[in-house]
């Protein structure tokens, strides 16, 4: 090669890096790609995934999920789900709270079949997603419209038909704000609202560590105070618990 070819090739290559340097700056490389990469419902399929495959811990995917929620613009997740015609004609129940589920717009990197069950909750002033607990499940709540009065509590154990259960969260859950819970962490949760209507979106994650999924109804209020700050609390049917516990009467 003599020194015209070289120096035509080098010329050739140093535009070549330019262009490339030029087209990243100016974010002309996977314009319409990166927001599909990276969008937030393809990693909240992978963090359940990784759940359901105990690749990470429950711990780490309330962590990982609380995260995700802190950098998502309500207004764009709103859109997404398409928020505005889920709730026209919303059925809203005189005791307790209803349910509808969502679906996602087509997305590539996205299956249409989550791995996780997605839903929007929906209640009215001073009715309440009664007070529970799991087993061998975990979800995730954001706050999508108004405000909660929202308690968490600790499951230590189950003792014939109670459970010992010890408080850890108790906050007004404002617009924006989510919970979560696990068989590790926070596993009993009392939503009521607060505002005049109030919704969340659900991610449910069930039949976790090779079992079937359950859910405890507590009768919060006829709880036995323990020496060692825990509590006694009696397990309650639904019917019952809706009853109690499904429109609040300010006990």
């Amino acid at each position: 090669m003599d020194r015209r070819e070289f120096t035509k090739g080098l010329l050739a290559s140093v535009s070549s890096f330019a262009l490339i340097d030029s087209l990243f700056a100016y974010n002309a490389f996977g314009y319409n790609i990166k927001p599909i990469a990276n969008h937030w419902a393809i990693q909240l399929n992978e963090y359940c995934s990784d759940l359901k495959t105990e690749t990470i811990t429950a711990t780490q995917w309330q962590s990982k999920i609380e995260d995700l929620y802190n950098q998502i613009e309500l207004e764009d997740l709103l859109k997404f789900i398409k928020f505005e015609n889920l709730i026209k004609g919303f059925e809203y129940p005189n005791l307790g709270v209803n349910t509808k589920p969502v679906k996602f717009p087509k997305l590539e990197g996205l299956p249409e079949q989550t791995v996780f069950i997605k839903k929007i909750f929906g209640m009215k002033k001073n009715r309440a997603i009664i007070p529970h607990g799991h087993s061998n499940m975990a979800s995730a709540h954001l706050i999508l419209k108004g405000e909660m009065h929202l308690r968490h509590y600790e499951k230590i154990r189950k003792e014939s038909n109670n459970l010992i259960i010890k408080p850890s969260i108790d906050k007004i859950a404002k617009l924006g704000e989510s919970s979560s819970i696990s068989d590790e962490k926070d596993n009993v949760h009392w939503f009521i609202a607060h505002t005049d209507t109030a919704f969340t979106f659900d991610v449910i994650m069930i039949d976790l560590n090779g079992k079937s999924y359950d859910i405890h109804n507590l009768d919060i209020y006829e709880k036995q105070n323990l020496s060692d700050g825990t509590m006694r609390v009696p397990l309650l049917d639904v019917e019952t618990a809706l009853k109690k516990y499904g429109k609040e009467t300010h006990h």
